[in-house]
């Protein structure tokens, strides 16, 4: 199963409402990815998005699921902005779950 989430419907010309992600995150983008679906992330039609919008859309996923949500979630019509911003939080995460496995318990 692989589902399109179109976000200028959702979020408009500017992503930046969290909790149009946050509500994204969890009615569609967790449960797919829990079946081990695809998720496509339609940008078609934004110009921009703050790093808090992506990191409320994507976060969670990438910390839950790991490889399943590296290997199922696409992005589609990401402009250079929100290219940059969507790889600023990839690697935050990256670097957030090294230094959780890192750590003594």
């Amino acid at each position: 199963m692989k589902i399109v989430i179109k976000l200028r419907t959702l979020a408009g010309d500017f992503a930046e409402n969290k909790e149009v992600a946050k509500k994204l995150r969890i009615e569609k983008i967790m449960p797919v990815l829990s079946k081990n679906g695809g998720v496509v992330l339609d940008f078609a039609g934004v110009s921009g998005a703050t790093q808090s919008f992506i990191h409320a859309l994507i976060s969670d996923p990438l910390r839950e699921f790991g490889e399943v949500a590296l290997d199922n979630l696409y992005y589609k019509h990401a402009n250079e902005k929100i290219q940059k911003i969507i790889s600023i939080v990839y690697r935050y995460m990256q670097e957030s779950s090294h230094g959780e496995q890192g750590e003594p318990s």
